[in-house]
Formats: C-alpha cells, structure tokens, sequence
C-alpha cells in the first residue's frame, strides 16, 4: 500500500520511478491508468491520451500471431487507421521484415519495441513503461533509452517509467520517484534522490558506488 503520495509531472517531462520489489510500483501505474481501485484524487490535464507498455504482456506469445497481426487487431478494435499502425512502427525502428514475424520469433528487445508500438496506436501524450529493458539484454538496453529519448523529442510526450537501471535513471529521467515500504515517499531530482544514503535506505542493504565524471552510477 502506497500512503501520502503527492506528485505532479510537468508536459514534456519525465520522471523515473523506483524503488524495491514491493513497494507499489506497477501498482502506482496501474492506478494511473484506472485499472485498479485507489483512493484519492488523480488528476490529468484536458486533452491527456495515455499509453501503456506493461512489463510483460498477458498473451501466449507461441500463438501463430505476428506482430503486424498484433498491432492491426487493436487498430481495428479502437477504430485507429491503418496508416497510425505504420507510423508507430516506424517510431520505434521496427523492421518490415521483423513485424511480419511470428511473436515467438521476436528477441527481447523487438517484442519489447513491439509493445511500444502497440502503446502508440491512438497518438499518446502520456506515456507509462514498467520496466522497459526487462528481458532486454544489456547491450540492447540503453538502445531502447535512446529510441525513448528520440520518441520524447520526436512527439513531445510525457513519459513516466519504472526502471531497476539507476544509472540509467540518472541519465535519462527529469525527477525521479522513490517509493520504499514503510517509508515515506521521496521525489526529487537525480541528484538528491540516488545518493548513496537514500539508496541504501531504501534498498535495506548496502551498496556499492562507482562515481565517473562527478555522476553516480
């Protein structure tokens, strides 16, 4: 259970969100996005479309399903036209000749940008990832980052994602959550919130830090 939460994401930014298995991540997204029952107020602007890449999809990924089948089947269902399918497959730098695959085919890093272009359909403005390099393997990972960078650039959304990379959320994330069981929530920027002492409280265990050019990573 997440208690006194408090915080707003200005247009355009992005805010990273961490903390410990069990502290209400995915919960905090899932009720952003209406899916589960919560308490208090969530408020979005006027005009807020929202896009979510959960972090893992529940389909059996052997059916004989391709991922172009994926995406024009809730093209169809949510009355988006065919030229947004393309479109969003170009965002992400999906192949042609990858889309047309069957799912069960699909490295980690391709069903996760494949995800991603499922989240596009219906132009978003906000955009919620849980955990967008998990399954991804470490080389493809600050690939993905980039590719989230440039979509950010590129369309001017607001992006909020949970992520375990913290030297990744230093680079990448405007403010970042922490949110850790039994303790009050912290929001703040890079800077204040992965700092050796925060971290270790929050994670209840001791870490070890490596500083390259004056950043924690």
């Amino acid at each position: 259970m997440i208690e006194n939460l408090s915080f707003d994401v200005p247009a355009g930014g992005t805010l990273a969100v961490i903390g410990p298995n069990g502290a209400g991540k995915t919960v905090l997204f899932k009720a952003l996005i209406g899916s589960v029952a919560h308490e208090g107020k969530i408020s979005w602007a006027t005009g807020t479309r929202i896009g979510y890449v959960p972090q893992k999809l529940d389909i059996e990924r052997d059916l004989p399903l391709t991922g172009l089948d994926l995406l024009q089947a809730k093209a169809e269902l949510s009355h988006t036209p065919r030229s947004d399918v393309t479109r969003a497959i170009e965002l992400v730098n999906l192949g042609p000749d990858i889309v047309v695959q069957p799912m069960s085919t699909l490295s980690g890093g391709q069903f996760q940008r494949l995800l991603m272009a499922f989240a596009l359909l219906g132009h978003p403005t906000v955009l919620l990832f849980d955990e967008p390099t998990a399954g991804v393997d470490e080389p493809g990972q600050e690939g993905l980052y980039e590719m989230i960078a440039r979509l950010r650039e590129a369309t001017g959304l607001t992006l909020l994602f949970i992520s375990h990379e913290l030297a990744l959320v230093f680079h990448r994330a405007d403010r970042v959550l922490c949110l850790s069981p039994g303790r009050p929530p912290h929001l703040g920027t890079p800077e204040e919130a992965l700092t050796p002492e925060r971290l270790q409280q929050m994670y209840r265990t001791p870490l070890r830090f490596h500083h390259h050019d004056g950043h924690h990573a």
